[in-house]
């Protein structure tokens, strides 16, 4: 099986951003990760590539999905046979925002 071409607009810290970093580790799939947070060209890119503004969003082999979670990630690499399922542990949960704790008020838009 081919591993698909991965672009991910994420945040430094945040429990989607997480989540969806856990599911590309659990299948080993290398990323292209551009951080939006610490790149605000990137949110630029995103927002015109996804046509909203909610993170994360995840290209995959040119398919955009936007503002979704990690689980929402893993069920279109299986659903689309871009991997096999399994049931690796992944160490975040990876369909949770961040505690209120974790949001650095300086990044918000």
């Amino acid at each position: 099986m081919d591993k698909p071409t991965i672009v991910a607009y994420l945040k430094t810290h945040c429990g989607w951003s997480n989540g969806v970093r856990a599911i590309l580790a659990k299948y080993s799939l290398p990323y292209t990760e551009k951080d939006i947070i610490k790149n605000p060209e990137y949110r630029f890119e995103m927002e015109q590539r996804s046509g909203q503004p909610l993170s994360p969003c995840v290209e995959v082999n040119g398919i955009m999905l936007a503002d979704v979670s990690g689980d929402e990630v893993e069920k279109y690499l299986i659903t689309n046979n871009l991997v096999s399922p399994n049931d690796a542990p992944v160490a975040v949960p990876t369909n949770a925002p961040c505690a209120e704790e974790m949001h650095d008020l300086r990044f918000t838009p």
